[in-house]
This record gives structure tokens, C-alpha cells and sequence, in this order.
């Protein structure tokens, strides 16, 4: 008795196996950074939920739009709300599966071994950025919004000198692990927390009259392959647990 009993819910077992392999989908994501540490947690979430597995190209928000304007189809879409609305307008996602995912607030780095300079106000930052040797920020979304905030400081010209700029927020984070002297930079903060284990110092966020957030939006592509499950992970995100994931990794 008892060994069919065991033959039984092995033969049971086989079967779940099976049928959540032939449910289960790979949902390919095209998606801005700067989301990158909740969107693992997310995927885990997805996983356990669903069965379905995430597969995500990271990239910045002007690569992204260079992707869709070269007409590369992925299942969801994670970028700004802007790319998304451009995307609507162009055809490439559908516009009732957007999904709003949060924001994510721009901070102040230096390399773990350096001194943090106080920046709780705007003068304060003011004086810090003036007085570093080197500024280093990226070429995206966060970079874009610095350029005009340090114009209109009117310290862009003051700085261009000692500023190195990359067209992503990892090379800025690895450039500063590995600088010297006093040298400031900028990048989202949820990509600066996970470069903080490698020998990152987050010194804080932008002052709050001048801190500037990027929201993202998630949306399923025209002609993705996978649609139906890419819609069911949308619904998973849209969910308290799925909000928490990204909350969990820095989204605000």
C-alpha cells in the first residue's frame, strides 16, 4: 500500500512539473537601470507567482528610445513615462496595460574611504560641488536634469572643467570606487545603493528644494510574443506585493 502510494504522488508530482513548465513563460523586459534592484526582487516575486520568468536588458532611457525608434520588440516595456508616451504615439506598446511603478530620487556619492562633505542644503551642496576636484555624472536621465540644475546654479561653467560624464550610472559608480581626492558623484539612489557593498559612500539625496525624481511606468509591447503572460506579471505589479518589491529596492 505504501508503495503505491508513493508511486501515486510521484506520478503526481511529475505531472505538476510538467504543467507548469508547458504555463510557464520567459518574458522578456526591456527596462531603464535605474529600477534594477527591485526588479530582481520583482522577478523572484513573478517566479514564485506565476511560474514565468523574467529576462531584462538594462538600459538607459535615451538607449531605450533608440531601441524602439530601431523597432526592437521585447514583452514589457519599464521606462519614464514620457518614452512610454512616444511609444503610445508610435504604436509600439499597448496603452491600457500601463502600470505606474514608482520614482526614484537622484544622491550624492564618494568613494567609501573619502570624507563626506555636508550637503543638507543648497548652499551647503553648492560649496561641496565647488570645492571637489572632480565631478562625475552620467549622460541619462539624471544627467540631463544636472546639467540644467547646475546651470541655473550657475556653476555648469565652473565645474565643466573637472566633470567627467558617462552615458550610464554604473560607470559612474565604478569611477568613483576607484577615484582620488575629493571627488563628488551623482546617479540614482537606488543604483547607488547597490553600488554602496563595493566601496560606495552614499553621502545623501539632493537637498529637497532641488531634488528631482524620475517615475516609471511599465507597459506590455505591440507584437510581443509573450503578451498574455506579460500581462499577468503587470497584474502581479500591480499588487501590493509587487509595489513592495521595488519599495524594497529603493523606489519610492
Amino acid at each position: 500500500m505504501i508503495r503505491n502510494m508513493n508511486r501515486i504522488a510521484a506520478v503526481w508530482a511529475t505531472f505538476a512539473a510538467l504543467t507548469t513548465n508547458v504555463q510557464a513563460a520567459e518574458i522578456r523586459v526591456l527596462s531603464a537601470g535605474a529600477v534594477e534592484p527591485g526588479l530582481h526582487r520583482f522577478a523572484e516575486l513573478v517566479k514564485r507567482e506565476t511560474g514565468h520568468e523574467l529576462r531584462t536588458q538594462f538600459n538607459t532611457a535615451p538607449q531605450i528610445a533608440k531601441r524602439l525608434a530601431d523597432n526592437d520588440v521585447y514583452d514589457i516595456l519599464i521606462s519614464p513615462p514620457a518614452v512610454i508616451s512616444q511609444a503610445v504615439k508610435d504604436g509600439k506598446v499597448d496603452a491600457s496595460t500601463r502600470v505606474p511603478l514608482g520614482r526614484v530620487g537622484v544622491g550624492i556619492v564618494v568613494r567609501a574611504n573619502a570624507s563626506a562633505p555636508t550637503v543638507a542644503t543648497v548652499d551647503q551642496f553648492q560649496a561641496a560641488l565647488l570645492a571637489a576636484e572632480s565631478v562625475v555624472y552620467n549622460t541619462a536621465s539624471t544627467g540631463l536634469y544636472l546639467d540644467k540644475l547646475f546651470e541655473k546654479m550657475g556653476v555648469l561653467d565652473q565645474i565643466k572643467p573637472k566633470t567627467t560624464r558617462y552615458p550610464d550610472g554604473a560607470s559612474v559608480m565604478e569611477h568613483v570606487i576607484k577615484g582620488k581626492g575629493t571627488e563628488i558623484g551623482f546617479g540614482a539612489i537606488t543604483e547607488v545603493r547597490m553600488y554602496e557593498p563595493k566601496g560606495l559612500k552614499f553621502v545623501g539625496p539632493l537637498p529637497a528644494e532641488i531634488q528631482n525624481y524620475t517615475s516609471y511606468e511599465a507597459t506590455v509591447m505591440i507584437g510581443a510574443k509573450a503578451a498574455e503572460p506579460a500581462r499577468a506579471v503587470l497584474k502581479v505589479l500591480d499588487s501590493q506585493a509587487g509595489k513592495a518589491s521595488f519599495v524594497s529596492g529603493g523606489v519610492e
